[in-house]
């Protein structure tokens, strides 16, 4: 009799493990639960359609640092299947992938259907069965065994992987099988800001800026995007990250300095003062002369240092250069909430990680209960290192999941 694998959410992590299970563990009935009408849907909105498959830090040591929450906990198993493993998975399922500028990973068609197909065909020739709409009512434990309890039917399962993600219904049933869950709060958001210098803008982006929370000892680097709300953009995306548990004590009401040139005060300083007597004829207003800020934003911030839009450089007195300098260097917003990706959302919390065996991803409570992706309380910055994540746990799931010889690995 063949023993029972059951899965529960059909996302990255529970695609991943199903997979490989059903291909190293040719004794086992490996059965997806997905409580919505379609599958991999997070896949099919990451990276703009795109599918930031990972990134490319390939030393442990260093990937765990875009880890707010499990940056300890992920070190071993990154030692075990990391950057290098997941490219050789998809390459070896003729998926071929590759590395961009800013070290995020795609696959070369530029679609995450590709890789949404590619988890469909190997799961199918795994022999791998999906049932949709069966969303899970209850999880009971049953002496060496767990009770999954659906509308339609009940599953009883050998082994139970829990990879729901961001799941609060699941995470009351692991609270009733006695695991600690750290509530959960959004981790991944751009920043709400009403402010005439960004007013009429949207769109409009700088490709490395400095920002920085004011009265804290949040800073990050990178894209910034103006948008019709406030500000967006890998930048800001990888501070709400690191400030997650932070801005939700603040209710999203903080300040933020930002650079827009990453340069000092005094070097930009020095610059306009050369454009001042190499330009002096010139109007201020009509171009930029920093290649980074666009026309649009050049614009605003030269109101903002009040600044005449007819002046010329030669007209610019030594305060009005260092307000512009200001402008450019330390430019400070009002934060006033918050808006998330609802397609792409991650949170910080879920399963406390105290009381998982990171070596199996296993439940130090019950024997084969498993955990993988975002229902533990692990997360990232944006950049493809939450799915990293989840191919990471669920690799070593299944791995982990029989006593048995596995049948070939990836």
């Amino acid at each position: 009799m063949h023993r029972k694998f059951i899965i529960i959410g059909g996302g990255a992590a529970g695609y991943f493990a199903a997979i490989n299970a059903a291909e190293m563990h040719p004794d086992l009935e490996v059965i997806i639960l997905e409580g919505s009408n379609g599958v991999l849907q997070k896949v099919k909105v990451s990276g703009g359609g795109r599918c930031n498959v990972s990134h490319a830090c390939f030393t442990p040591n260093e990937l765990v640092e875009f880890y707010p929450r499990g940056k300890k906990e992920l070190l071993g198993p990154f030692h075990q299947f990391m950057t290098g493993d997941t490219m050789e998975w998809f390459e070896n399922r003729g998926i071929p992938l590759k590395i961009e500028d800013d070290n995020r990973i795609f696959p070369q068609s530029n679609s995450s259907q590709t890789i949404i197909d590619c988890f469909l065909e190997s799961a199918k020739a795994a022999g791998v069965k999906v049932k949709i709409s069966t969303r899970v009512d209850a999880i009971e434990k049953s002496r060496d065994k767990f009770i999954v309890k659906t509308k339609s039917e009940n599953f009883t399962a050998d082994f139970l992987l829990v990879a729901s993600g961001s799941n609060a219904k699941v995470w009351a049933m692991l609270d009733g099988l006695g695991h600690s869950i750290i509530k959960p709060v959004p981790s991944l958001f751009t920043f709400n800001i009403v402010d005439e210098r960004l007013k009429d803008i949207p769109g409009t982006s700088v490709p490395k800026a400095s920002v920085k929370v004011l009265n804290s000892k949040l800073a990050e680097q990178g894209p910034l995007l103006i948008t019709h709300w406030g500000l967006s953009g890998p930048g800001i995306l990888k501070l709400s990250a690191w400030g997650a548990l932070e801005f939700h004590e603040n209710d999203y009401q903080f300040e933020i300095e930002v650079n827009w040139l990453s340069k000092k005060f005094e070097i930009v300083l020095e610059h306009l003062k050369s454009v001042k007597k190499e330009q002096s004829k010139k109007q201020v207003i009509l171009h930029s002369v920093f290649d980074e800020i666009s026309k649009r934003l050049w614009e605003k911030l030269v109101i903002a240092a009040k600044i005449y839009s007819d002046s010329q450089w030669a007209q610019l007195n030594n305060k009005q250069l260092e307000d512009l300098a200001n402008q450019l260097t330390k430019c400070t917003f009002k934060v006033n909430g918050k808006s998330t990706f609802k397609d792409e959302f991650v949170t910080a919390g879920g399963i406390d990680l105290k009381e998982i065996n990171f070596k199996r991803f296993e439940s130090k409570l019950h024997k084969n209960l498993f955990f993988a992706g975002e229902v533990l309380n692990i997360d990232a910055v944006t950049g493809g290192f939450n799915f990293q994540n989840a191919w990471t746990g669920g690799w070593i799931v299944a791995n982990s999941i029989s006593p048995l010889t596995p049948k070939g690995g990836i």
